[in-house]
């Protein structure tokens, strides 16, 4: 009796192993270190998820040998359409742009290292910045740079688009705040917050007049928390150069704030200029 009771355990325990070894495999999740949370860039050709029906996330692919990245192109529209840049120039140009969300103490700084080098920069804020930060507001125009448009509550365009008015509220409102501080008009280049848009969205935008402004190269320096190291930072930046790049930098990044210098004359010792938005030229 307890050979058998043996020999059946033995028979459980081998269909128990077989099962296990048939049974099929997760796949395990791909995480990518270049990916926004919010809206980012990606080096793979995996799509990100989007967030709500119609909801698209910006996303590059680079390439290698300082080539342009490639973009995805299965939208069911082209961006030209609707005076969408992600790329501005097929010349030696670089348009360096600062998402600016909230200040975190290096935009002075910032400013400092762009005026040593000559270079104009564009700084997208949104309408608590402007109203927070009115002194850094009137520098970044007094010394050259463009101070636009990142919306007035950072917001999902996408998810806006069922009512005129608050989506036009997002962008001019801002424009207001702008135009209220230092006497001018804010110009017409708008940054989606976290990088989501939709056909609709940008339609919408540019019936305001607005060029969007996505971007051909950004990476992980948002967390201020976990700050990239600066010299990996300083190589990624720097090997990925392309023409008509434009660059999207945020100034809450201490390894920006430290790198900025070595990334201007870095970029400029491989024969790039730096442009501002003025001069973007649209790219097929």
């Amino acid at each position: 009796m307890k050979r058998i009771l043996v020999i059946m355990c033995l028979i459980l325990i081998l269909l128990s192993v077989s099962a296990c070894n048939q049974a099929p495999q997760r796949k395990p999740t791909l995480v990518n270190d270049d990916v926004h949370p919010r809206g980012g860039q990606m080096t793979t050709e995996v799509s990100p998820v989007a967030s709500s029906p119609g909801t698209l996330s910006w996303y590059v692919m680079r390439n290698k040998d300082h080539q342009p990245p490639s973009i995805d192109r299965n939208i069911g529209f082209k961006l030209n359409d609707y005076q969408a840049y992600y790329i501005g120039s097929r010349n030696k140009t670089i348009f360096l742009t600062f998402d600016e969300g909230y200040e975190n103490g290096y935009t002075a700084s910032i400013l400092d290292t762009l005026k040593s080098h000559q270079v104009p920069a564009a700084f997208f804020v949104t309408e608590p910045y402007i109203k927070s930060n009115p002194d850094l507001i009137k520098r970044m125009v007094n010394e050259g740079h463009l101070v636009v448009n990142h919306s007035k509550t950072h917001p999902s365009m996408p998810s806006m688009t069922g009512s005129k008015e608050k989506f036009s509220r997002e962008l001019l409102d801002t424009a207001q705040a702008f135009k209220d501080l230092t006497g001018q008009e804010m110009p017409l280049f708008f940054r989606p917050p976290k990088g989501e848009y939709s056909e609709t969205s940008l339609k919408m935008t540019n019936d305001l007049g607005y060029k969007t402004v996505f971007w051909s190269f950004a990476y992980q320096d948002w967390m201020t928390d976990q700050q990239p190291d600066p010299e990996k930072s300083l190589r990624l930046i720097l090997d990925n150069l392309h023409p008509g790049e434009i660059m999207l930098l945020h100034a809450v990044s201490k390894t920006n704030n430290d790198i900025l210098s070595r990334v201007v004359s870095g970029a400029q010792a491989e024969g790039y200029r730096f442009a501002p938005l003025h001069e973007l030229e649209m790219v097929d």
